[in-house]
């Protein structure tokens, strides 16, 4: 039997290191969705019910809920954005297009601090089960909202959870994504042949991420996060001494910027920079340094 999976570890040429020597690479990735949940209030098919009040309204517009996303926005990006800024440190804004279209001030601001802006998709929706026309669609309509409000398009891209068969394809023949962060299996980047082109992976964690503070994932306090996180990325310091790793820090504006909650971002964020060898980077940097140290072409979106 031949099967299509293979569970072995991949191997890594010796001598491979990120830039400048570091040992870990530190992906911050901030997840902007708000405004692009769903909602019957914007006329999508049912509401959002993920959130930290398990409760769901069916069939009607849900005011509460969509306070709960824009508390985000009003109030939690200014902490992170703050917290971000004091220590020097760039971020991946993984942004939906819906949200960034509601709310293109936001990007600029994020655009003046130097962070990547990334898609999210249009919808904060699951692509699993989309018909190939729509998803490529979806794919267009995302991409041009990120472009109309930075002034250049996107070339990251993560859909929420579950992908379709068709997600990574897409991404490839759409000619302008370098990466895509649609897995969970490696604390290493990695290139797939995709459509005849190599693609670079950038793998993505839902343990060290904000998250789990929501419906009982484990965290509660802001000392949860902080502590998970900074043993998290003390084991991937060590094993950088003999492997290249990235340690990927998912955050989301209406989670982690809560006050109880952002000192443990802030404890982290300053565990981390004690170290020496420490690259915090954007995840397109990252993509691009994976390119050169393994012996890729540069990469640019007419050649793929």
């Amino acid at each position: 039997m031949t099967d299509r999976r293979d569970f072995r570890p991949r191997s890594y040429p010796a001598g491979l290191a990120w830039p400048n020597g570091a040992r870990l690479a530190v992906s911050v990735v901030v997840n902007v969705e708000e405004g692009a949940e769903l909602s019957i209030g914007d006329g999508d098919e049912r509401n959002e019910s993920v959130y930290e009040a398990v409760e769901e309204v069916v069939g009607h517009p849900d005011p509460c809920m969509e306070t709960h996303f824009a508390y985000g926005t009003r109030v939690g990006w200014g902490r992170i954005r703050e917290a971000l800024r004091q220590r020097g440190i760039v971020a991946t804004m993984n942004a939906n297009g819906r949200a960034i279209e509601r709310s293109p001030w936001l990007a600029k601001d994020a655009v003046a601090d130097g962070h990547e802006m990334s898609c999210h998709g249009w919808r904060w929706e699951r692509h699993a089960g989309m018909a190939q026309d729509h998803e490529w669609a979806v794919i267009a309509r995302a991409v041009a909202a990120i472009a109309q409000a930075c002034g250049e398009r996107p070339v990251g891209w993560h859909t929420r959870s579950a992908t379709s068969v068709n997600t990574r394809r897409l991404l490839v023949e759409e000619g302008g994504f370098l990466y895509d962060s649609n897995a969970f299996d490696d604390d290493t980047p990695y290139v797939e042949d995709v459509a005849d082109r190599a693609h670079v992976v950038l793998p993505y964690a839902f343990d060290t991420n904000d998250m789990r503070f929501q419906r009982q994932g484990g965290f509660t306090f802001g000392d949860d996060f902080a502590r998970y996180c900074s043993d998290a990325f003390d084991r991937l310091y060590a094993e950088g001494e003999s492997v290249p790793r990235m340690l990927s820090v998912g955050l989301h504006l209406r989670i982690i910027g809560r006050p109880a909650r952002i000192g443990g971002l802030e404890r982290f964020l300053d565990h981390a920079l004690a170290r020496e060898g420490v690259w915090f980077a954007r995840r397109d940097e990252i993509a691009r340094a994976w390119r050169a140290m393994t012996g890729l072409p540069a990469w640019s979106p007419v050649t793929g």
